[in-house]
Formats: structure tokens, sequence, C-alpha cells
């Protein structure tokens, strides 16, 4: 009988691991157009270029770290890195709290809130050369906001010609991804059960305890996936930027993407790569932080 039982046992567990084999097999086929796809278009693309900023392009000889020194060491680099950084350290707190409060709002006033969702979600479907347009209209020395000003006494300001300019790039960047950004929030905050809610209704608390005590922890999963995705996004405003101002903008707004795309112009192959694999690390850096912290709270 013994003999028995372990013989079946044995076949359950031949079975078992059968059945695993096939959905490991399975899975793999599902998962092989897209990990190809990643394989060729990202990971063996970026190696390559982690191997170009080590040698010279021009004569193809191995130049160690030299790149990497002329690199941190160029004017143009330093003033674009510290502009990339002030723009990242100014519009991301901005944007969370914006699109934070912006779909608090809209949930308040449910079911009327769908309205507000896609008028919130309508910048998203705006292209890039009619936003660009739009700049233009708002923000030329002879436009809108000056001939506003200029009605009421107040000169005009050199929007794109002077440090304004910044500005002008943080409120493009707000108003482009707001909507996108209140909906992540809105499924966040979806995800709170609320008879957390009423429980602590029940006990006495009031809105703000409520926002403090349950809201907030509550999303602060998505806070992280918020701020690692508008991290990405915050080099995207490179396209309207560029298209204002041209390759060579005010100084305020000079950021890593016009860098790179004026030393690709010029064919400056060991600096653009040595750049772009510091910019790769040090976003890899503060996702992992990120991730750290949001694990140890």
């Amino acid at each position: 009988m013994n003999r028995a039982l372990r013989i079946t046992s044995l076949r359950e567990r031949n079975n078992t691991t059968e059945a695993r084999k096939g959905e490991t097999i399975a899975a793999l086929a599902f998962l092989a157009p897209s990990l190809s796809g990643i394989l060729i278009f990202f990971l063996i693309p970026i190696a390559d270029t982690v191997r170009r900023s080590f040698y010279d392009a021009r004569v193809a000889n191995f130049i160690g770290f030299d790149g990497y020194r002329s690199v941190l060491s160029n004017d143009a680099f330093k003033l674009a890195a510290s502009n990339t950084a002030k723009f990242i350290a100014v519009c991301i707190p901005l944007l969370l709290i914006v699109s934070l409060a912006t779909a608090l709002l809209v949930r308040s006033v449910r079911p009327r809130g769908r309205i507000f969702k896609t008028t919130y979600l309508l910048p998203m479907a705006v292209p890039v050369a009619s936003i660009v347009l739009l700049w233009q209209v708002l923000f030329h020395n002879n436009g809108l906001t000056n001939t506003m000003l200029a009605s009421i006494g107040v000169e005009g300001i050199d929007f794109m010609g002077s440090n304004a300019a910044f500005w002008v790039l943080i409120f493009t960047y707000i108003w482009k991804n707001n909507g996108y950004v209140m909906i992540l929030w809105l499924a966040g905050r979806d995800g709170i059960s609320d008879s957390l809610y009423e429980a602590a209704r029940v006990d006495g608390g009031n809105s703000v305890q409520l926002f403090r005590y349950i809201t907030l922890p509550g999303l602060l999963p998505t806070a992280g996936l918020v701020a690692i995705l508008s991290l990405l996004n915050g080099f995207k405003v490179f396209r309207e930027a560029f298209l204002v101002a041209g390759a060579y903008p005010h100084d305020s707004i000079y950021m890593l993407q016009h860098l790179f795309n004026n030393w690709f112009q010029n064919l400056d192959i060991s600096r653009l790569c040595a750049a772009a694999t510091m910019l790769c690390l040090a976003l890899l850096a503060i996702i992992l932080l990120i991730q750290k912290y949001l694990k140890e709270t």
C-alpha cells in the first residue's frame, strides 16, 4: 500500500513539474516578441552607447574616462545640467500637488466630475505644433499677454528672452500633464476602501484628518508611480522649447536635450554617449531611491 502511494505521489509530482514547464514555455512564447523588441531596440543600443563613451568616434581609439572628464568640465553641460535639475526640482512637486488637488476636486463633484476629467485630458490631445502656436500667440513680445499688460499700463515682458522663459516652460509642462497625472491619482484613490472613511467619520474625524491619516498613506504607492512617470515625462518638454526658441534658447531653458541635440549635429559622439550614460545612471539612481523610500514607509 505504501509503495502504491509513493508511486502515485511521484506521478503527481512529475505531472505538476511537466505542467509548470509547459506553462513556462507558453509564457516565454507569448513574451518572446516583447522581449526581442526590448533587446533589439533598448538593451543593445544602451550597451553600444556605453561602449562608444570609452572610444574616440573619429579615430576609434580607446580613451577611457577622458570623455566623461571632458563632459564634466564642459560649461555648456554644466549650464544644461543645472537647468534640467532645477526644472525637475520645481515642476515635479508642483505637478504632484496641482494634479492631486485636481483629482480630489473632480472626485468631490461626482458624477459631474466626468465632464471635468475630459476637460483636463484635452491638453494631451493637442499636437505639439499647436502648443507652439499657442505659446507664440500668448508669450510673443507682441502677443496676447503683453497686449493685456499694456492695456493696464504695465510694461511688457520678454517671456522667451529672459528668465521668464523658465516659468513659461514650467507652466506648459504642468498644463499638458495635469490631466494624465490626475487620472493616476483618481485610480489610486479608488483603491482606498470607503469603509475606512466611514469608520473615521463615525469616530469624529474631520476632512483634514481623513486626508492626512487615510488618503495620503493610501496614495503613497501611487505617488511613487506618479513621481517616476512625471520625472521621465519631464524630458519630453524639450520639443516645445526647441520648436519655439530653437537649438540655442535663452540660458534659463537650455536643457540637456538641447545640448545632446547640438552635440549630435556636430557629430561629437564620444561626449554625447558619455553624457547620455551619466544621465541614464542618474535617472536610475533617483528611481531606485524613490522605490526604496516607498518600501520603508
